[in-house]
């Protein structure tokens, strides 16, 4: 007699006659034929309570409120952008024929549809939950205002905000129509088996049809239920509409995405190969200043200890004052060792941060140098050590070139980004395009995906800003 194996965790698998013989594979293995296969059966997982009640709570859920309320401001902001934005484009280009005032007049009427984009932007992200990426590009560093006011109001994305003011309002009406109709119909419905019973003769006129006392009352009541659970994702689902319009011509499409991308990666390889040509020059510096100074003045410390011992015996006076002149040389050698390592990574900036760092930078300057450094998070030693570079040849071109007599460093955290400003009221004209100075600051900071502009009129002042990410 055959012993049948240990059965497993679980029920012997029916075959509708009994248990079923055979190779049966599954999670358990087979016993071979003529043996039982055991296999564990799973019950079928309880349907959440969360599921099971997710109509019920679509209705108090903020999103859907949120949704409705958007519906409903979608119809009052559309209808006042509509008006303005027809207006004022009919008073601008009623205007073509005077040279003078038909430019300001279409830059203000762009004005206000670019302001209306950052506003509609925002409302999307606060009712909607939606993040709509701002479509305008920053400009070029050094780009002249007249002329970037030019670029942004012939883009295609300023056209799109425009576009996006006139079709607003058509839009909202349907909208508002479908959404409140769902919700003042449904509660309207389910109402009807109450109020009909305050209704003369108990009969009710819901719209063309009336509606009497009885089965009819509560199938629009029934009718009104199930279109009191279908409102929240009606309201829902307008959301997406109004999403997928405002993200189409309120954000970025994706063709604009990618070329912004490719400019992206061309800027990365050029400042990268900036970047190592920088490295490389830096390197030979430290090679020079080694070879030139330190070096050398170990080299003469050497000998003059090699001289001394010589003389050690036989003229002490002399050997005194050789071994003098090497303690005066070991020490000349260490101020220059110092300076080289303060000018490759400063301690103070390792120990205190910019905080320290930058009013003991301007401290040693001789020129009077305001400082204002306020920064809530220490950035990241890469980005503090290029913020701290770019602060100390500023100023050491402040120093040198500009004729100035005073000057200021401001720092500051915003958004995750550092923001540094260098002014002085030096004669000006400093441009980066004929220096390799301001240019290979430029280069640092597009390195790591930061912006460098220099604004410096001639007769001054000079303004230079450089905005770097705090993390890299």
């Amino acid at each position: 007699m055959t012993a049948r194996p240990a059965q497993a965790h679980g029920a012997t698998r029916p075959n509708g006659r009994g248990l079923a013989p055979g190779p049966i594979h599954g999670p358990a293995g087979w016993s071979g034929p003529g043996r039982f296969r055991t296999v564990a059966l799973v019950a079928p997982a309880a349907e959440s309570p969360r599921r099971r009640f997710r109509a019920l709570r679509a209705l108090v859920e903020a999103r859907t409120w949120l949704a409705t309320t958007h519906a409903v401001l979608d119809l009052v902001v559309g209808s006042i952008l509509f008006l303005s934005v027809v207006v004022a484009l009919i008073v601008a280009f009623s205007l073509a024929c005077t040279v003078i005032l038909a430019p300001p007049a279409l830059w203000l009427t762009l004005v206000f549809v670019r302001g209306v984009g950052r506003f509609e932007r925002l409302r999307f992200a606060a009712l909607l939950d939606v993040e709509i990426a701002d479509p305008h590009l920053p400009a070029p560093p050094g780009e002249a205002w007249l002329r970037r006011q030019w670029r942004w109001m012939w883009s295609a994305a300023m056209w799109k905000e425009v576009l996006y003011t006139l079709i607003l309002f058509p839009l909202s009406l349907v909208g508002f129509t479908i959404v409140i109709t769902v919700w003042a119909g449904s509660l309207a419905l389910l109402a009807l088996p109450l109020t009909i019973q305050a209704m003369p003769g108990n009969v009710a006129q819901f719209g063309i049809i009336d509606v009497h006392a009885g089965w009819p009352a509560a199938a629009a009541g029934a009718l009104g239920l199930l279109g009191l659970l279908a409102a929240p994702w009606v309201s829902r689902g307008w959301g997406t509409v109004d999403t997928v319009m405002g993200s189409g011509l309120l954000g970025r499409s994706a063709t604009e995405e990618i070329e912004e991308l490719e400019d992206r990666v061309d800027t990365l390889v050029v400042s990268r190969s900036h970047a190592i040509e920088i490295a490389e020059a830096e390197r030979r510096r430290i090679e020079r200043d080694l070879h030139d100074g330190a070096q050398q003045r170990l080299v003469a410390l050497a000998m003059d200890l090699g001289m001394a011992r010589q003389k050690m015996d036989t003229d002490p006076e002399g050997a005194k004052a050789l071994v003098d002149e090497a303690h005066q040389e070991a020490k000349r050698a260490i101020v220059e060792l110092r300076d080289l390592a303060r000018g490759i990574h400063p301690v103070a900036l390792g120990d205190r941060g910019l905080n320290g760092a930058i009013p003991a930078l301007a401290g040693r300057c001789p020129l009077p140098i305001d400082v204002d450094v306020d920064l809530v998070d220490r950035p990241t030693p890469s980005i503090e050590g290029m913020a701290y570079f770019i602060v100390s040849e500023c100023l050491a071109n402040t120093v040198k070139y500009a004729g100035a007599t005073r000057g200021s460093v401001r720092i500051d955290q915003r958004d995750d980004r550092l923001h540094i400003e260098i002014t002085d009221d030096g004669v000006g004209g400093a441009q980066p395009a004929l220096g390799s100075g301001l240019r290979g600051l430029a280069d640092r900071a597009a390195s790591v995906d930061g912006h460098f502009e220099v604004w410096s009129p001639l007769g001054g002042p000079t303004v230079i800003r450089a905005e770097l990410p705090c993390a890299s």
